[in-house]
């Protein structure tokens, strides 16, 4: 966040001052995901979990996504994004699905190398790689907003769209990318971090009723919740037909629930602290907590430690767990050991040399000289 590749960059350039209220979102939306993924062995046996996964997923990877979108740039890529893009997503991708990789293969004895095909999370940096190199283009539209939008519902009809290089998450999702880039061209931050404390309060407390209103719905409709598959539509990761909705009217659904996402993305970063607080640091960290916390939530999910029915206790303790992993990766000492795989800084891959736009080299002693 701006991915959750906002931590940092190193190199000549002077680092941009961090707001509070952007790593504090990062952080909080961060976190929502490891205990969306600690849960997620529970739901099918718990009411309980599967109406705080459904809560958390109403709104979290739609923040995720639109956080991501408020700090791309539309402009032009210069060699600095390209760079850019190349060390803090791509880069970062084949690292981290060859280790999958290669953990699968120590696991199950079958070696199967697929690069095509995200393992669990990583499906997010794919996405983030074709929303940033998109982004210009889609800006150079009239309506950006309502064209992906319409892409989004549209790819739900379509099941040769698959998850192959993560392309229905893409397409799914892009909306929340464009909702956040035009965050940043309406000048609402500017406002928010103007308004006096009172009234800040008040919209705060328009946000809280949001999410109370949205929290007792779940719980008083669980059951139908359940039945209605709703949890489906907010993966966004499979045409409507594969989960048995092949009604023409289907993408409506996308459609309502996607409108209702916009309200919670304003309304969750509402409540985000606009002052430093003791998590902001955190909030510069959300790569390493994204890519690591998988390895550490793995032997839960593959175990089978949470299948069948748990004590109540377990889910208050797997979302404290969760919250733990997620300040521990936060910390300095675990940025020191993995910045080579998180932030690779690939040096010896890029020319020195400036050149033109044709990839000619520019000669220092100018033109028609030796």
């Amino acid at each position: 966040m701006s991915s959750p590749t906002a931590a940092p960059h190193t190199g000549h350039h002077k680092p941009k001052r961090r707001v509070p209220l952007w790593d504090n979102a990062r952080w909080i939306a961060i976190t929502l995901m490891v205990i969306g993924h600690a849960i997620l062995k529970l739901i099918g046996e718990s009411d309980t979990a599967y109406g705080v996964y459904l809560f958390i997923y109403a709104f979290h990877v739609p923040v995720f996504v639109a956080v991501s979108g408020y700090f791309a740039k539309s402009g032009p890529p210069g060699p600095r994004q390209m760079h850019r893009l190349i060390t803090d997503v791509a880069f970062p991708y084949l690292i981290f699905q060859t280790i999958w990789t290669l953990v699968t293969w120590a696991l199950s004895g079958t070696l199967k190398v697929d690069y095509s095909a995200p393992s669990w999370t990583l499906w997010f940096l794919i996405a983030l790689l074709i929303w940033r190199v998109a982004l210009p283009y889609l800006v150079l539209l009239r309506y950006p907003l309502l064209i992906s939008i319409a892409i989004s519902v549209g790819a739900g009809y379509v099941g040769d769209i698959d998850s192959t290089f993560s392309l229905s998450r893409t397409l799914g999702l892009l909306p929340f990318f464009v909702f956040g880039w035009k965050l940043r061209q309406w000048p609402l931050t500017a406002r928010w971090m103007h308004l006096s404390p009172a009234a800040v309060w008040r919209w705060r407390s328009g946000a809280i009723a949001l999410f109370g209103a949205l929290a007792v719905a779940i719980t008083v409709n669980i059951v139908g919740v359940r039945d209605l598959r709703l949890r489906s539509f907010t993966l966004y990761d499979e045409a409507y037909w594969q989960f048995g909705y092949d009604q023409f009217w289907a993408g409506v659904i996308r459609l309502g629930l996607m409108v209702a996402s916009f309200g919670f993305i304003l309304a969750f970063l509402m409540l985000m602290p606009r002052r430093a607080t003791w998590f902001t640091p955190l909030g510069a960290a959300t790569m390493y907590i994204y890519l690591l916390h998988t390895f550490l939530l793995y032997p839960l999910r593959e175990t089978g430690v949470l299948d069948g029915p748990q004590p109540a206790w377990v889910l208050p303790a797997i979302i404290l767990l969760a919250i733990g992993i997620s300040v521990l990766l936060s910390l300095p000492v675990v940025k020191r050991i993995f910045r080579p795989l998180v932030e690779p800084r690939l040096r010896w891959l890029f020319r020195q040399e400036p050149s033109t736009h044709t990839g000619t080299i520019v000669l220092p002693h100018g033109p028609g000289k030796p």
